[in-house]
C-alpha cells in the first residue's frame, strides 16, 4: 500500500494551534490541552469524520475540546506519525480564538493559556513544536 491521499488505512484528523491576546498585555498566548487519557498537553485536535471537511474537523474538535469557537487563519505544516501501526495525519490550522469558555469534558480535563515559549515547554510530543513555531511565524507577519 502505498500513503497517498486516499490511502484508507491512514487516519485523517485536524487541529489548530489556539491563540489570543493577552487579557493583560496583548501579548500572543497559546491555549493547549491535557487529555487524562494519554495524560499529555496538546493541541486541540481530532479525527475527520467521514464526509467532513477538514477545516470543518478542526472547527468541531476546537469546540468539542475546548469549548471556544475560533477563527482559521493561515494553514500549518502537517504532522505525520503512526499510531498502533496506522499511519496518521494531521492538518493544522493558526486560529484566533472566540466566544466560549472551557468546561472538563470527556476527553480534556483542563485547558491552559500560556505564553510562546511556556507552550513550547510544556507539549508533551517534540512533533507539536514546528507547528506552534510556524503558527508564531505566521502571527509574527
Amino acid at each position: 500500500m502505498s500513503g497517498h491521499a486516499g490511502d484508507p488505512t491512514t487516519v485523517h484528523a485536524a487541529g489548530v494551534v489556539l491563540w489570543r491576546r493577552s487579557p493583560y498585555d496583548g501579548a500572543i498566548e497559546i491555549a493547549l490541552i491535557h487529555r487524562p487519557r494519554y495524560d499529555d498537553w496538546s493541541l486541540p485536535k481530532g479525527k475527520v469524520k467521514r464526509g467532513e471537511e477538514t477545516a470543518a474537523a478542526a472547527l468541531r474538535e476546537t469546540r468539542e475540546e475546548t469549548g471556544l469557537e475560533c477563527v482559521l487563519g493561515a494553514p500549518l505544516p502537517v504532522t505525520r506519525y503512526l499510531v498502533e501501526g496506522r499511519p496518521k495525519e494531521v492538518r493544522y490550522w493558526a486560529a484566533e480564538a472566540g466566544a466560549g469558555s472551557f468546561e472538563v469534558n470527556h476527553e480534556v480535563d483542563r485547558m491552559v493559556w500560556l505564553p510562546p515559549t511556556a507552550a513550547l515547554h510544556r507539549l508533551t510530543h517534540d512533533r507539536d513544536r514546528p507547528v506552534v513555531d510556524a503558527a508564531l511565524r505566521t502571527l509574527a507577519d
